[in-house]
């Protein structure tokens, strides 16, 4: 059990750190942090759809991912 939610927490942190810069490069109302790295360029472009999309769904596999990890991890401490 201990190598189980060991495996358990190293995943969580992963996730946690993935997960900040893919919400980062999301575009807002405003732009924000999407247009420094080039968002505002694709935007105006016409292109943005696609990777939007794409972002879109990597962000949110690896939110649910991050949740189910956390619940894994609760029900691990609740029978031990």
């Amino acid at each position: 059990m201990t190598a189980l939610k060991i495996s358990l927490q190293v995943l969580l942190v992963l996730t946690s750190l993935l997960l900040i810069p893919l919400v980062l490069l999301h575009k807002g109302k405003g732009g924000g942090l999407s247009d420094m790295f080039g968002g505002g360029i694709t935007s105006s472009a016409g292109s943005s759809g696609v990777a939007e999309r794409n972002l879109n769904r990597i962000t949110i596999g690896t939110a649910v991912l991050w949740a189910a990890i956390i619940v894994l991890l609760g029900l691990i401490e609740t029978t031990v």
